[in-house]
């Protein structure tokens, strides 16, 4: 599996290069994560409610075509695009799922952190605040788009929405709940976790 890093870059730029590969792509064709932080922007899921969007500011709100409700990108967030042939592996995206919040878990726990889960609210919690968010596309057995987690960002706008469909849920990160977070190094956990934990699948 190929981890490439994208530095900061434009949501919809990433999100095209997404589809583009996933379309050109053939059974032979290496998986891919994508390390990215997004400028500030909102994005809505495929069954996102209008309604979700608490309050209208200068931030970008830009529907896709991932699972999941609204959500928030910003610098300091790290986000990992999980470009993998589930089909290929013999999984469904149920247990693709599973895969991308342990590995968080098992993340979170390396730096002393419990995270929990939350029945019928995909992502990952502490103390009910959520640090970390996921949505994902399947097609012809294949999965793009990923997961978001927070590490060391403003959190004030996730308060102008009703994040991922729940209304009064806290936004929490890293930078918060520990010391001396270095954002490369969590990007490269995590993606070692995550390469890690599907191959093991």
């Amino acid at each position: 599996m190929k981890i490439i890093d994208l530095g900061v870059e434009n949501y919809q730029i990433t999100w095209d290069k997404m589809r583009n590969f996933s379309a050109q792509r053939n059974a032979e064709t290496t998986d891919e994560m994508w390390i990215v932080q997004h400028p500030s922007i909102f994005t809505e899921g495929i069954s996102s409610k209008p309604e979700h969007l608490l309050i209208s500011s200068n931030i970008p709100l830009l529907k896709t075509d991932r699972g999941g409700q609204i959500t928030y990108h910003a610098p300091g967030q790290l986000i990992i695009y999980c470009l993998i042939d589930i089909k290929r592996l013999g999984i469904g995206v149920k247990k693709m799922v599973d895969i991308i919040q342990f590995s968080i878990l098992e993340l979170l726990q390396n730096y002393s952190i419990k995270g929990h889960l939350k029945a019928g609210a995909p992502g990952v919690y502490v103390d009910n605040a959520k640090i970390a968010a996921l949505g994902l596309k399947v097609k012809n057995g294949k999965t793009y788009h990923g997961l978001s987690l927070n590490i060391d960002m403003d959190l004030a706008p996730f308060e102008q929405i009703n994040s991922c469909g729940y209304a009064d849920l806290k936004a929490t990160q890293l930078a918060d709940l520990t010391d001396n977070i270095d954002f490369e190094k969590v990007s490269l956990e995590l993606c070692n976790l995550l390469k890690n934990n599907v191959a093991n699948c």
